[in-house]
């Protein structure tokens, strides 16, 4: 997929239909708004923030690792009610971005967690971003292992990175 199908792929069609899990990474996570699919007249975006706390109070298991601190948006949404089924982590080495939906879909590109990059913006404002969208079971394990190697702190050790990262996988002072 290319730039402005990741928002009705990657969101609409994939983040928002979440059931079970949820395992997002990010190298830039901000507060992007996420038009309705059902939007009509008076009908506000909102934030990508409320649409995940929606997902954990309906019981989804949300991990979000991203590589630095969030927008000032994003901090500010996450500061009014974190759901105990939303986990954040940050490594400042992270560079992936890589969106999997209950273990049985994936989203793996370029595109981070922004307006920008996943189309939510007009088409003269969003980047160009290029990405797979697979339900291979094969790629969703490997990618996933990658993952969990990164969330459960696997690398820190030999990290060289500890100058900037004084907390392996810190989780957020909200």
């Amino acid at each position: 997929m290319t730039d402005g199908e990741h928002l009705q792929r990657v969101i609409v069609e994939g983040l928002l239909e979440a059931r079970v899990s949820l395992d997002i990474a990010t190298a830039d996570f901000k507060a992007m708004l996420v038009p309705s699919a059902r939007a009509g007249r008076g009908t506000t975006a909102k934030s990508i923030v409320e649409h995940l706390r929606r997902l954990a109070q309906r019981g989804v298991e949300i991990r979000l690792l991203h590589a630095s601190v969030p927008s000032a948006a994003a901090l500010a949404e996450l500061r009014r009610a974190l759901p105990e089924r939303i986990r954040i982590r940050r490594c400042p080495r992270l560079h992936a971005k890589v969106v999997i939906v209950d273990c049985a879909a994936m989203y793996l590109g370029s595109a981070n967690l922004t307006g920008a990059g996943l189309g939510a913006k007009a088409a003269h404002r969003r980047n160009f971003e290029l990405g797979i969208w697979t339900r291979s079971p094969a790629l969703i394990d490997g990618v996933l292992e990658s993952f969990n190697a990164i969330w459960e702190g696997r690398h820190c050790d030999n990290c060289g990175r500890r100058n900037i990262c004084p907390v392996p996988l810190e989780e957020p002072a909200l």
